[in-house]
């Protein structure tokens, strides 16, 4: 059976042999394999949809199963792929499909900041981890890709993390709508088909999203983050005082009204009086702590290791920063040893 791949149709005529004494001639390629067709065909769009599933999900760990969910679906539905729409479209439908059948039996994924009032006393009691609650989960930015299309929303918003914490606030179909419309640009008839659904319902769901998202979503137009120069010199001190246990310096480097949150603990704290006493008193000890600067949803982040004796650190979890001007705003700690493989670092380090 020929395919209708929407693409060109290779020329398959032959050209009479060239004399025996010229040997120029290009080779003569063989015709690619079905698999070998689909691969080349769908696997250059595999960091954008893991983005999109991530955005959707809101789990690193849950975007990369829907991912190769997505890949063995449309592999199986290859030969009867006719070209009516773009490759891209095409995957971009079953990719949202899956999400939406698999957000039919799973919560939305909060942030503490989602659930509960910040404290701004350090002496407060901390709740215990809750490790029944899906929690949000940060994305490296190694495998969703610089070019995910998220960025033209994240430099609206100035917070990307924010966003996509704001998105799991949205019904799932009011995500898929919104992603696909706002974020990824795709037109409202486009947007219908992959959906199966009307154009006005598009219209309807966007509006929708769009004031549920203008009510509890980020409002960073007015924040402007630092050049790479400053953001470095963030990130280094940030580090340092991690490892000398310098809350002095860490002082420096917060905006007096910086938030610290720590999923799976459910306690969060606002002002830099609370953020720096809870860590001097509670986290802070020289040499504890082995940070390893990454990034993580278009943002500074920094993954963590912690001593656990004989020059050996166990992975700890993931530091996201959320970046002001010249100072951090936010400190978001994913107190999550299983994050660590994701963002390409060992589950232990010896010093």
């Amino acid at each position: 059976m020929t395919r209708n791949t929407g693409l060109p149709a290779p020329d398959r005529t032959r050209s009479a042999e060239p004399p025996p004494s010229v040997d120029t001639a290009a080779p003569r390629r063989a015709p690619m394999t079905p698999d070998a067709e689909f691969a080349a065909l769908a696997e250059p769009f595999r960091p954008e949809l893991l983005a999109h599933c991530y955005r959707m999900l809101g789990s690193i760990h849950d975007a990369e199963d829907l991912v190769q969910e997505t890949y063995l679906r449309a592999w199986r539905a290859f030969d009867r792929f006719e070209g009516r729409s773009s490759v891209r479209r095409w995957l971009y439908k079953i990719a949202t499909m899956a999400c939406l059948t698999a957000l039919e039996s799973r919560s939305r994924r909060p942030l503490p900041s989602g659930l509960g009032a910040p404290s701004d006393d350090h002496l407060v009691a901390v709740a215990p981890r809750e490790p029944s609650v899906a929690w949000l989960q940060p994305a490296p930015d190694a495998l969703i890709g610089a070019d995910d299309p998220a960025a033209v929303v994240a430099r609206r918003t100035g917070v990307r993390l924010a966003f996509i914490a704001a998105l799991q606030l949205l019904s799932a179909r009011q995500r898929a709508v919104l992603t696909l419309r706002d974020v990824l640009a795709f037109r409202t008839a486009e947007v219908a088909a992959m959906l199966d659904t009307t154009t006005a319902a598009v219209d309807s769901t966007l509006r929708r999203a769009r004031a549920r998202l203008a009510e509890t979503g980020p409002a960073g137009d007015d924040l402007a983050e630092p050049d790479d120069e400053a953001r470095r010199t963030l990130l280094d001190g940030y580090v340092e005082a991690f490892t000398r246990a310098d809350p002095d310096a860490l002082v420096k480097l917060l905006r007096a009204d910086v938030e610290l949150e720590m999923p799976p603990t459910p306690t969060w704290f606002t002002g830099r009086q609370a953020v720096i006493g809870f860590l001097a008193g509670r986290v802070l000890r020289r040499d504890l702590w082995h940070l390893t600067p990454v990034g993580a949803n278009g943002q500074p982040a920094l993954v963590v290791h912690r001593h656990t004796g004989q020059g050996r650190y166990e992975a700890y979890g993931v530091h996201v920063l959320t970046l002001t001007g010249d100072r951090i705003a936010r400190i978001t700690a994913f107190n999550d040893p299983s994050l660590v493989p994701a963002f390409g670092l060992p589950p232990a380090l010896v010093a």
